[in-house]
């Protein structure tokens, strides 16, 4: 019931991100469209400031590595879970033999990559920031800050729920299958948050 309970929430929740994906394509169309013939369009001149001129190819650099810290973490998340389903709460060897880890380490490492990620966005935001490209620049930025906005506010949710999740085991004396549900329930949860991040990151940084 739980896990049921879990996806319905997702649904609702990627309704809400599909209303936010759609306002930003209606604002990108109008916008695009009030620009004269040969005129830098808004989406253009706010896609420019997240380029990064390394490696001698100007792309979004720095968004990519941050996106794929993000992409890790659901790899170390489902391990996580794996290790919860053959009821491994903790690591069995020394903390450098990653093949003994548990769910626990496995957790920690994920919410770790997460804050990293968080971490970075937050760089990304005082850099754009110093450029003058605020929320109340103009409609782009707007549109910009709200859509990852509310995305890193999810971040900070599913951190606190590995947070939570951790807790939970090291005060019950034995693991029991309800640990290992709500270790389940919880990397449905950030799976959900990457997916959403990956059709953001698309949308916003790549398409110009």
């Amino acid at each position: 019931m739980v896990a049921v309970g879990t996806w319905v929430w997702l649904a609702s929740e990627l309704m809400f991100f599909a209303a936010l994906f759609a306002a930003y394509f209606s604002l990108r169309n109008v916008t695009n469209a009030m620009a004269k013939p040969g005129e830098q369009t808004m989406w253009q001149w706010g896609s420019g400031h997240f380029i990064n001129d390394w490696f001698g190819n100007p792309q979004p650099w720095f968004s990519i590595f941050n996106t794929l810290i993000l992409v890790l973490s659901s790899v170390t998340c489902q391990i996580g879970v794996m290790r919860a389903e053959k009821g491994q709460v903790g690591r069995t060897g020394s903390v450098l033999n990653v093949a003994k880890w548990g769910l626990r380490e496995w957790y920690t490492l994920t919410f770790l990559m997460g804050a990293v990620f968080l971490g970075g966005q937050a760089f990304e935001y005082a850099n754009l920031a110093a450029e003058g490209f605020i929320p109340a620049t103009n409609a782009y930025t707007s549109a910009f800050f709200i859509a990852t906005g509310f995305h890193g506010l999810h971040v900070l949710g599913g951190l606190i729920a590995f947070l939570l999740m951790l807790g939970r085991t090291y005060l019950a004396r034995t693991f029991t299958h309800e640990q290992a549900v709500h270790a389940i329930v919880t990397s449905y949860y950030w799976h959900f948050v990457d997916v959403v991040w990956i059709i953001l990151f698309s949308v916003i940084y790549l398409i110009r």
